[in-house]
């Protein structure tokens, strides 16, 4: 695969910022301070995937929030989320290096996430990585969240490359799944997740821990 062939896909939450412990600790605290549940932290890590609305069909059941009162909680939520952690926003380290050695090589990279764009906006406009990226996919793009392969077909789709030539990048089996369902190779980031979690995907080229790794080095 040359450079010009190569294509990235990022996800964004965990991959492109270490982010994942505010978002469970944002839902932690909704769902068992607010809204009544008891539910563990780590069962919490587990469901959080895919869109809010998703989310919160999955601990309470279908049909307990009407739409309404879904979307006021998943915004809540998020805007609880931002306030904690935007102290702490960062690049993952090394990923600043790699995304100008990438563009610089011509590599073409996308937003792949199931994040709402006002979680999307306050990473990339915070962070000023928007010039990076030609084409971002978030969750009101797709009707399907991941694992369903939708938003990163969509991102290949609006690249004008073939699933073949894409490399996603991901830190949640859910991700991964997805990648794999649409025929694409990843690259796991271990910040939320061990290897062990990862077990029966067969697309993933390598785990890192961050974008200094010699695989990622040699990957361009």
């Amino acid at each position: 695969m040359s450079n010009k062939e190569l294509t990235f896909i990022f996800d964004m939450n965990g991959t492109i910022i270490d982010d994942m412990h505010f978002h469970t600790k944002a839902w932690h605290k909704l769902f068992n301070e607010d809204l009544g549940a008891t539910i563990s932290w780590d069962d919490v890590k587990l469901e959080m995937y895919g869109k809010n609305p998703e989310v919160l069909d999955r601990v309470f059941g279908q049909g307990y929030f009407s739409e309404n009162e879904a979307a006021k909680w998943s915004m809540e939520k998020e805007r609880r989320y931002q306030e904690e952690y935007l102290p702490h926003l960062a690049l993952i380290k090394g990923l600043d290096t790699f995304f100008e050695k990438a563009q610089a090589a011509g590599v073409r990279m996308a937003i792949g996430s199931a994040a709402i764009p006002y979680n999307v906006d306050f990473v990339l406009d915070n962070l000023n990585i928007r010039k990076y990226f030609s084409t971002i996919i978030t969750a009101d793009d797709v009707k399907v969240s991941k694992p369903h392969p939708e938003t990163f077909q969509l991102g290949a789709e609006a690249l004008g490359v073939e699933p073949e030539d894409c490399i996603v990048f991901e830190d949640a089996p859910k991700g991964v799944e997805a990648a794999q369902n649409a025929g694409m190779k990843a690259v796991v980031l271990t910040t939320a997740h061990p290897k062990e979690d990862f077990e029966q995907y067969h697309n993933i080229l390598a785990f890192i821990e961050d974008y200094e790794d010699p695989f990622i080095k040699d990957l361009i």
